[in-house]
């Protein structure tokens, strides 16, 4: 069964930085993209950064500033480096996994980030 483990989540001052780590139980490469979304309180699951097989990037023009998605093949891990944090970001965070229209999308648990001052 797939699984996609998030960690890295917290609380920071606003200004602050957090990683986000995404660790997928299979190889990275038998996802079409594994990327991020976050869902604020009250709000719905929002986009934020995925990267392709390939290696392609997306990133939402919403964080595109601050945000910057990377992965370690070998650790089958995806990372979201957040800088610069807002109030407007505290949210959790979602790991999402897209093995296409056949094979199904896969979600993480979860992981709070709290910016507040």
């Amino acid at each position: 069964q797939v699984q996609l483990v998030e960690s890295g989540g917290g609380s920071v001052q606003p200004g602050g930085s957090l990683r986000l780590s995404c660790v997928v139980s299979e190889s990275i490469f038998s996802f079409w993209s594994v990327g991020w979304y976050r869902q604020p309180p009250g709000k719905q699951r929002d986009f934020l950064a995925a990267i392709s097989a390939g290696g392609n990037i997306n990133v939402s023009d919403v964080v595109k500033d601050r945000f910057a998605i990377s992965r370690d093949d070998a650790k089958n891990t995806v990372y979201l480096q957040m800088d610069n944090l807002k109030s407007e970001d505290t949210a959790i965070y979602y790991c999402h996994g897209d093995r296409g229209p056949r094979r199904g999308v896969f979600w993480g648990q979860g992981t709070q980030v709290t910016v507040s001052s």
